[in-house]
């Protein structure tokens, strides 16, 4: 599994892991229920990972819904 996505904007998790679902592109969310060990103050990011093999599909596919700039760098 590779970081596709790391965000404390639970809006942001919630559109990219609509467009994925959308494509067919199977993904995890990590850290999501964190909140409950935090106190719900949105200070630990969630995770978007999705498998090795998906990657390259699933950035172009936040490319183009023009969400390049919230991906992770190349090595996750």
């Amino acid at each position: 599994m590779i970081e596709l996505v790391r965000t404390n904007d639970v809006v942001l998790v919630s559109a990219v892991g609509a467009l994925l679902d959308g494509a067919k592109i199977k993904h995890l969310v990590f850290d999501q229920n964190m909140s409950v060990l935090e106190g719900s103050l949105g200070v630990l990011p969630r995770r978007v990972l999705v498998a090795d093999e998906d990657i390259a599909a699933a950035r172009r596919l936040l490319t183009d819904a023009g969400l390049a700039h919230e991906l992770r760098p190349d090595g996750g």
